[in-house]
């Protein structure tokens, strides 16, 4: 056979074994595409069901960009406390949140008609981002707590996934509804006072109620902190262990109680700037690798 009919004859046969491969095995006959993408850091710690095994209790990095070690699991149930949305599993935290947790919670029993609280999310079982839901809540420091008076402590976790907490703003939060009552108050002063705060985040109107209602010393409205949402929930966030050098704080907030902030948060509600048509839209924020968390992370996930 000429050498020419050879090589054409080569060919085909070379083109129909890559086409049959394709058609049978996908794309196996391009590696470039047959190694898997590198998964975003929320995928990884989304996926991890369970927390680091023997290890001392250890928050890396920040708020909003790390992760945790020695996580404790907050009891579904409790003697005044039931953890919420038990399938996202996010009732971890660090042994500071969950000491926090049953502490407060003991105070708001003693609210007529609370027998404690409904908490929301703390944290993954290692912290780190979320698939879903939060920017925050990484460290295990950060704890969502329901505004929905917690009357039944008996709830079955099927009830736990369908009821919802209920909101307490009306006007777009620039003020708070009939549902917010004294017991709010009293359970988010509490919760301020407790020198293991850093702040506390709530929508604007319930700042602003929260002001005009204090009494006495008002050091601890320094710590209710005004911003978006925040109407079915309140969201504590604590402070970095003593004498723990991985965990990043905060900037403390601004001197004084900060009522005139949310004074003028509740004005831009109720009579909001024009919207410049032409600015620029903000960029979607990019999502971490697990490269991007503090280096620990890397052997907090992969650890036992």
């Amino acid at each position: 056979m000429p050498v020419l009919a050879w090589s054409v004859l080569a060919k085909t046969v070379l083109f129909g074994a890559v086409l049959f491969g394709t058609v049978l095995f996908g794309t196996i006959l391009t590696p470039s595409i047959a190694l898997a993408a590198p998964k975003e850091a929320r995928h990884l710690f989304g996926a991890t069901a369970k927390p680091t095994q023997n290890r001392t209790a250890a928050a890396y990095g920040s708020y909003a960009k790390g992760c945790l070690a020695g996580a404790v699991r907050l009891p579904e149930t409790g003697p005044h406390w039931q953890a919420m949305r038990l399938s996202r599993n996010r009732n971890w935290g660090h042994p500071d949140a969950i000491a926090f947790i049953k502490t407060l919670a003991r105070k708001a029993a003693s609210e007529p008609g609370w027998n404690g609280l409904y908490i929301g999310d703390i944290s993954q079982p290692r912290g780190g981002p979320m698939i879903s839901g939060h920017r925050s809540h990484q460290l295990g420091l950060d704890v969502d707590i329901w505004m929905r008076r917690a009357h039944n402590l008996a709830l079955s976790k099927d009830a736990r996934e369908s009821i919802s907490s209920v909101s307490m703003r009306r006007k777009n939060g620039a003020f708070i509804n009939k549902n917010w009552t004294t017991a709010h108050h009293n359970i988010l002063k509490a919760a301020a006072q407790d020198p293991k705060v850093a702040r506390i985040f709530v929508f604007p109107g319930a700042k602003v109620a929260m002001c005009n209602t204090a009494r006495g010393n008002r050091s601890w409205l320094r710590k209710i902190r005004p911003w978006w949402g925040h109407h079915e929930h309140f969201h504590v966030r604590l402070r970095c262990p003593k004498n723990m050098a991985s965990c990043q704080n905060q900037a403390a907030p601004p001197p004084g109680d900060g009522c005139e902030g949310a004074q003028a948060w509740v004005n831009d509600i109720l009579n909001p700037r024009p919207v410049d048509p032409n600015a620029p839209k903000p960029k979607p924020r990019r999502e971490y690798m697990l490269k991007d968390l503090p280096r620990q992370c890397a052997t907090v996930l992969k650890a036992p």
